[in-house]
């Protein structure tokens, strides 16, 4: 199974929120950050010995190797694994890398359904032009993350809106869709108000759940701070909002197997 997370405008959090609920996911698990603008998960953590992650084995190394048409099963050689014990392919260090990238967007995605993992890939902000919409296209789901304010929701009903017929939002068979709320622990009304708004805006979106806005845990995430991870509140928002993601996920996949 594979999932993108996406961001309509912005910095919500999409990046910490792919690295929380690969840490909490239900099963084996793979994070890719494709970011185009340049990825953070390699920045941020470092391998279980705490030595600084491998720049030569990522993103990059896995397209020139796609383009050559490598074995499917050469995935692993671009796989390394972070502190805390998850499995990531690293992202580009700057937003210029992705012209080396070139044309090898659907080989990449190809490589990444062989893994023998469900994978959480990291697209960053999406607009048009991305050059990410064969990944978006070939998801299982699709989950934007976002925070609750007027602007945010404005260009989320937009990228939205956009995206409905490249993954024909709302029809049988298409791509499913979800967002993810990014908010404070007493927030109990942003995710009711969020449906009725994409309710209003006549599109078929599933509002996932809430991811704790918890700083303290975040830092915690990253190494920068010494904290127990599982009894924060960003941890347990994350394990209820993981079963929901892979729910999503999952029904499109056995929507397909009945068809």
């Amino acid at each position: 199974m594979l999932i993108a997370f996406a961001s309509a405008k912005g910095a919500p959090g999409v990046t910490t929120t792919v690295n929380v609920l690969g840490d909490v996911w239900p099963g084996d698990v793979l994070v890719a950050d494709f970011d185009p603008a340049g990825g953070d998960l390699a920045l941020r953590h470092r391998d279980p010995s705490g030595q600084p992650l491998d720049p030569e084995r990522g993103l990059l190394s896995l397209a020139a190797a796609a383009r050559r048409g490598v074995a499917q099963n050469e995935l692993t050689y671009h796989v390394q694994t972070i502190d805390g014990g998850l499995n990531i392919v690293s992202g580009i260090s700057r937003p210029e890398q992705v012209a080396g990238i070139g044309a090898a967007w659907p080989a990449l995605t190809h490589s990444l359904r062989t893994a023998e993992a469900d994978v959480l890939v990291d697209c960053g902000r999406v607009t048009p032009g991305t050059p990410l919409m064969p990944v978006l296209t070939s998801a299982d789901a699709v989950v934007f993350v976002a925070q609750p304010s007027i602007e945010s929701y404005a260009h989320l009903r937009e990228r939205l809106h956009w995206l409905s017929e490249p993954l024909r939002i709302g029809e049988l068979g298409s791509t499913p869709v979800g967002v993810i709320l990014v908010t404070a622990p007493s927030d109990t009304s942003a995710a009711r108000d969020l449906d009725r708004l994409l309710q209003y805006a006549g599109l078929q979106v599933s509002v996932l759940g809430r991811i704790a806005d918890d700083p303290k845990a975040v830092r915690a995430l990253y190494g920068q701070a010494s904290r127990r991870l599982d009894r924060t509140l960003l941890v347990r928002s994350a394990r209820e909002v993981a079963n929901a993601v892979r729910s999503l996920g999952t029904s499109r996949i056995e929507s397909a197997a009945r068809r």
